[in-house]
């Protein structure tokens, strides 16, 4: 038996999705692991949500966050939590788990109005090989939609925080 598209396993979320979009909604995504919640994950997500009215994000699933080798021990927080934690917060109105690499079939289901992405990568980068390219840009450009990158709050990262502790401890 085959797995299920996530076409398929978005059908609710994304019924929710398009009444927002009917009610005249602009529809933001963005994604990441948000393993530690800090400041600037905050900082960023409610400045995601001002570029629209509905803030959709797309978290790493545990296997997935494994996959981009961000340290033996990642994730430190299992995505159930993590999914839990970050629709606590005000500025988030839904939060979707993808298992992919990347979020870009997530992003081709939701066909947001705004993909946004932190500091670190290029807006203006169409080369999908380079670690600055903003998967999904090209499909939403595309569509007539608009990319945005936000600044990083400074100081702030979970790997430093990490970091931290361990030297604290």
């Amino acid at each position: 038996m085959s797995e299920p598209s996530l076409l398929n396993m978005l059908q609710a979320d994304l019924r929710v999705i398009n009444a927002w979009r009917d009610a005249g909604d602009t529809i933001v995504f963005t994604n990441g692991v948000f393993d530690i919640l800090h400041v600037g994950h905050v900082t960023y997500l409610e400045a995601a949500k001002n570029l629209g009215h509905r803030l959709v994000l797309g978290l790493n699933g545990d296997e997935s966050v494994r996959r981009l080798n961000k340290s033996p021990n990642r994730p430190i927080h299992t995505e159930s939590d993590r999914k839990r934690v970050l629709q606590g917060l005000r500025a988030v109105d839904m939060v979707l788990i993808f298992e992919d690499d990347t979020p870009l079939e997530m992003i081709a289901c939701i066909q947001p109005d705004v993909l946004v992405k932190g500091g670190d990568y290029d807006p203006d980068c169409t080369d999908a090989t380079d670690k600055t390219y903003i998967v999904g840009s090209h499909e939403i450009l595309t569509a007539g939609g608009r990319v945005a990158v936000l600044p990083f709050v400074p100081g702030h990262s979970t790997t430093s925080i990490i970091e931290k502790s361990r030297t604290t401890s």
